[in-house]
């Protein structure tokens, strides 16, 4: 194992950094911030950390009140990975790093790993306050890849779930990489609908509502859009 550096500094944010500034651990969190996951699941998801890695950043992250262990039902021997109310704390702070790291975003980086499970924390990372409608009540699905995720709207409130609702306002379909270049302004919507890389299902004031709300520009001309660019 190897000796955990601490920067010796009276500061909250060396504290912080104690915990959460080795390499691969902000990672660990955001797996775990989309979903509980075995230790198996972690690995595939972080590949290249390998297995004694993992093992020394999750007993770091048990040792510090961050992640926890649950058995899994109907299993005696298996367990998940799960974050703490402590844990939870950090949803915010890594929604607001990976909104700010999204414009670093380059050609180069979309031959790296990319998951549809991603655009769960994606999609919530970019949501703009401000552009929130305070007068509808709306869900939007976005179907990424073989994941499913919404986004409810409820006079101001969001909140965001993995459940695929009956009857959404709007369906947005697309693949991962397609969904994290439009989040990271590598390509906008209307180009991805022009490619057919994304299709969208929907009423346009719905669609100017959305987009606004996640910082996108999408002015489609016409009252509804159906199976656009699908």
């Amino acid at each position: 194992m190897t000796i955990k550096r601490d920067y010796g500094q009276f500061c909250g944010l060396a504290a912080g950094l104690n915990i959460l500034g080795e390499r691969w651990t902000l990672l660990i969190i955001r797996e775990l911030l989309i979903d509980t996951a075995r230790f198996s699941e972690l690995l595939e998801s972080l590949r290249g950390i390998g297995p004694n890695l993992l093992t020394e950043r999750l007993r770091s992250l048990e040792k510090n009140g961050i992640v926890v262990q649950v058995p899994v039902p109907d299993d005696l021997r298996g367990r998940y990975y799960r974050l703490t109310a402590r844990g939870e704390e950090l949803r915010q702070p890594v929604l607001g790093l990976a909104r700010w790291g999204m414009p670093f975003l380059h050609e180069r980086d979309a031959h790296g790993t990319v998951r549809a499970d991603w655009g769960f924390l994606a999609v919530q990372a970019m949501v703009r306050p401000d552009h929130i409608p305070h007068d509808r009540h709306e869900q939007y699905l976005f179907e990424v890849g073989d994941r499913n995720f919404t986004i409810e709207v409820d006079r101001g409130h969001v909140s965001y779930s993995r459940r695929r609702p009956p009857r959404p306002d709007l369906t947005i379909t697309t693949d991962a990489e397609t969904f994290i270049r439009i989040g990271a302004r590598m390509i906008s919507p209307l180009e991805a609908l022009v490619k057919g890389t994304i299709r969208m299902d929907g009423d346009i004031d719905v669609i100017q509502r959305c987009s606004a709300m996640l910082g996108l520009g999408i002015e489609p001309t016409g009252s509804k859009v159906s199976n656009l660019a699908g």
